[in-house]
């Protein structure tokens, strides 16, 4: 099944990067990213043994996977794209962790939405390369987004990137890195399918993998 190789493939990617840096394979949990993919098309990675997705939005998520959990309770579900705060409690009914804290807004949806019991894991969104078209916290307001996020008690487990495309993204992923350190987080959710070797050996705890999984879109 093509699944399995290109499920294969990938593992044998992060393991041999994790070697390289001198760490565990098992230190990187590979979610694939399950956005605008079928129930059809997930089924063959879930019977190829992979449990963790990322979703873009919430409303996507909502359609399929509560379905796709009913055989399959050990499925984790994180949501990697940006997240509107009027969504907050619905992200937090239905994910095990939100990579895209990114505002003080969120900051104070997110806790109230966790009053309820559930506290998926957060990472805090940073704006890596200042860029005006995409969300993210920018670097210079990180302390102060944390500050407030741990102020609320919000779990925050780490950070979270998507460098520029188009350039070597080695140096946004050692400045994340740097960041993570600085602020005491272990968590760094950065890489995809195109340079998750560089992520790894700079330190990644989370690589965000599609189309290497899943293929081209149609």
């Amino acid at each position: 099944m093509i699944e399995d190789e290109r499920l294969a493939a990938i593992r044998a990617r992060i393991d041999g990067a994790a070697r390289l840096a001198g760490r565990a394979a098992d230190t990187v949990t590979l979610v694939a990213v399950s956005k605008t993919r079928t129930p059809e098309e997930i089924a063959p990675l879930l019977a190829a043994g992979q449990r963790v997705f990322g979703e873009n939005r919430v409303q996507e998520a909502e359609g399929k996977w509560p379905a796709l959990r009913a055989g399959h309770p050990d499925i984790a579900l994180h949501l990697v794209g940006q997240l509107q705060s009027n969504k907050a409690a619905d992200a937090v009914a239905l994910f095990d962790a939100i990579h895209s804290v990114d505002r003080s807004s969120l900051v104070t949806a997110l806790a109230r939405a966790m009053e309820g019991g559930r506290r998926p894991d957060c990472f805090v969104q940073v704006n890596i390369g200042e860029e005006a078209q995409k969300g993210g916290c920018p670097i210079g307001a990180l302390p102060a987004l944390l500050a407030e996020a741990r102020a609320a008690a919000l779990p925050v487990r780490g950070l979270m990137a998507v460098p520029p495309l188009g350039v070597d993204a080695a140096p946004y992923f050692a400045l994340l890195a740097k960041l993570a350190r600085d602020h005491g987080l272990a968590g760094l959710s950065m890489g995809m399918s195109d340079d998750l070797e560089t992520a790894v050996m700079l330190g990644a705890t989370h690589v965000r993998v599609g189309t290497a999984l899943f293929g081209a879109r149609a």
